[in-house]
């Protein structure tokens, strides 16, 4: 069972490691060290629970329903680019660490943003529910559990390193350029993802 739980944590780090809407968000929530405990508790539960999911066998049943595919394809994309719209913004007026941090959002809206970030990308369901729920159901009754439990093991390391190492980061992001460096960032990975969406069906 050991075997797959270290399958299940290196295969749920490999996906969840990749720069997206999630993951740009704790980031900067780590720069300004802002309301990371409960962001990274809600990136690494919803993760869980969407893991969970896909064991239970509703990323097969969701296959079964193209329209709902669809639905999540297109409300999607459209999310994604208007955060991508607001990063840009946020590139194209420039900021220090000190202004940003007066400025940024409170608890309730920082944790409504990760929640529409987290459950509003296709790519989420594609990668948890479907692909590591598959994945785990290969390992038999029990061992996809364990499976299951070293994916989420990856997750809450990943999401919570990201949200505290980021300190380290808060020299370079004093000066203003190095914001927009990373704001310019964010919006072209939304767009780029956003872009992928509308153009591809979701394919399983």
């Amino acid at each position: 069972m050991s075997a797959a739980l270290t399958t299940g944590f290196f295969t749920g780090l490999s996906l969840i490691v990749a720069i997206g809407a999630q993951n740009a968000f704790v980031l900067r929530q780590g720069l300004l060290r802002r309301h990371q405990l409960p962001i990274a508790l809600i990136c690494a539960l919803s993760d869980a629970l969407l893991i969970a999911a896909g064991i239970y066998g509703f990323g097969v049943a969701a296959t079964g329903i193209p329209a709902l595919l669809e639905i999540a394809r297109w409300s999607g994309a459209a999310f994604l680019a208007a955060y991508g719209l607001l990063a840009a913004r946020r590139a194209w007026k420039g900021e220090c660490l000190g202004a940003d941090e007066a400025l940024s959002m409170p608890l309730l809206a920082s944790i409504a943003l990760c929640l529409a970030l987290t459950f509003l990308n296709p790519h989420v369901y594609l990668d948890t529910v479907i692909l590591l729920g598959s994945l785990a159901n290969q390992h038999g009754n029990l061992g996809r559990w364990y499976f299951g439990a070293g994916a989420a093991l990856a997750s809450v390391s990943w999401f919570f390193l990201l949200a505290y190492g980021a300190r380290t980061l808060r020299p370079l992001f004093a000066r203003p350029l190095s914001w927009r460096i990373l704001d310019g960032g964010i919006a072209l990975v939304m767009w780029a993802i956003a872009l992928g969406l509308a153009q591809n069906p979701m394919k399983i």
